[in-house]
């Protein structure tokens, strides 16, 4: 813990230094996550303890076996997170702050020392979140906000499990261990789409080996399921971005560029309603997604963390779904310059 803690005061000496991010924004980054930290009380001991509820006990339980077989048989780091619970008593643990130009789909990104340069700044408080929106609103960005559940610190600390993260069930609590670990046995300095992706299909496949393991077999159906309408979702954002860098790259005022870029969005919104109601029956879980505004920010937002999971899933295959073989053949592509990387990616045809 003293390792992060130095670190911190290394991140705010070098925003003085740079001037990229103010220290009030370290100052609040610190303060939210010491908050959590000192908050934290062990998964064992809760569950031993006679006095925790019979559902959070039943939950930890859960956790914990989760949290083993990551390890055991993910090949995920075998340390200390995501093995203490903090309640944090909120829906979000943090809230991410997108932004993109009015006509662009490139998100902007922010710099910080070790972390690399992302496409989002992140707040432990909504309103700071929300102040920062309108700020960037104010010039003239596309700006989209969300709430996050979980957030790895890389394995510079003891990452806790978070109430936050116990708000579905099993398999979701599931799929974001699995992620935030896999951050924390890859990660390439400013690159958030290979991270992301990465994340992403080690918790997919992770998901389905734990799920075939338990031998949930209704439960991997609706996980299943449940990835094949995200991948039809993705299909349709991705048409519409495609669309939007059309009309973007063309000549034309910026009333013309802005009213084509409203149309695109409602024929989004009207290719949804369609795959909703044909179908998928009843489900109706993307709704919320569309009924909020459509804009570049959101778009690149989900754009990040999907772009490049099918090809981190093929090179998984290739691996023969080794995961030592994959983490190993991930970290060597991560190793690559940035374009040399995203190629690399895209054309493997081997475990690399």
């Amino acid at each position: 813990m003293r390792t992060f803690y130095r670190l911190v005061a290394v991140m705010i000496v070098v925003s003085g230094l740079t001037g990229c991010i103010s220290v009030s924004y370290y100052a609040q980054s610190v303060q939210g996550h010491l908050q959590i930290m000192t908050a934290r009380r062990d998964v064992g001991k809760l569950i031993e303890d006679p006095s925790t509820p019979k559902a959070l006990r039943a939950r930890m339980v859960s956790a914990s076996a989760i949290r083993q077989f990551a390890t055991d048989e993910l090949a995920l780091p075998d340390n200390s997170s995501y093995r203490s619970y903090v309640d944090i008593g909120r829906d979000s643990v943090t809230y991410a702050v997108f932004a993109a130009p009015e006509f662009s789909l490139t998100p902007r990104t922010w710099c910080f020392p070790v972390f690399g340069c992302v496409p989002y700044r992140g707040y432990f408080s909504k309103k700071s979140a929300t102040e920062t929106a309108v700020e960037l609103q104010g010039q003239g960005m596309d700006v989209f906000v969300t709430g996050i559940t979980a957030y790895s610190t890389l394995g510079w600390s003891s990452d806790p499990l978070l109430s936050t993260m116990l708000s579905q069930d099993e398999t979701y609590l599931a799929a974001l261990v699995f992620h935030e670990l896999a951050h924390q046995r890859v990660y390439v300095h400013g690159d958030s789409a290979f991270n992301e992706a990465f994340a992403v299909a080690v918790e997919t496949t992770g998901v389905k080996k734990w799920l075939r393991a338990a031998g949930a077999t209704a439960q991997l159906r609706r996980y299943e399921a449940a990835e094949r309408r995200k991948a039809e979702f993705l299909t349709l954002v991705s048409q519409t971005r495609d669309e939007l860098g059309q009309i973007y790259g063309n000549s034309g005022t910026s009333e013309q560029k802005r009213a084509a870029k409203m149309a695109a969005i409602e024929r989004l919104r009207t290719r949804y309603r369609h795959m909703r109601d044909r179908r998928w029956g009843r489900y109706r879980g993307y709704d919320a997604w569309f009924a909020s505004p459509i804009n570049n920010a959101k778009l690149a937002a989900t754009s990040v963390y999907s772009d490049r999971v099918t090809a981190f899933l093929r090179l998984f295959d290739l691996c023969s779904g080794n995961y030592a073989r994959f983490y190993a053949s991930v970290r060597r592509i991560g190793l690559l310059d940035e374009p040399h990387r995203a190629e690399t990616l895209a054309a493997a045809d081997s475990c690399y």
